[in-house]
């Protein structure tokens, strides 16, 4: 699912909400989970799962292209982890 359908479900199961309404929504929703991640934080919601971020150590990496070794510097990235109805929904057979 990409941006335009999720706003366009969100319309559909809203009809009171004017089109802009829901993507004043949608992009405070994607805001404040971006700004609490780049804090430190972690953003848990119930049923669905749990984003947080994990560090990553620096490295010395090598460029596919040209086979030359180069510095990859330590960095943060976000890290998403299920939750056990999500897991549930996932493996139903």
């Amino acid at each position: 699912m990409i941006r335009s359908e999720l706003l366009a479900a969100l319309a559909d199961d809203n009809p009171d909400l004017r089109p802009e309404e829901v993507e004043q929504v949608v992009d405070i929703f994607f805001e404040e989970l971006a700004q609490r991640l780049s804090e430190g934080g972690r953003v848990e919601l119930r049923g669905f799962g749990a984003f947080s971020t994990r560090e990553r150590q620096a490295r010395q990496g090598r460029n596919p292209r040209t086979g030359e070794m180069v510095d990859v510097p330590a960095k943060r990235v976000p890290y998403f982890k299920p939750g056990k109805d999500m897991r549930e929904k996932l493996n139903k057979n």
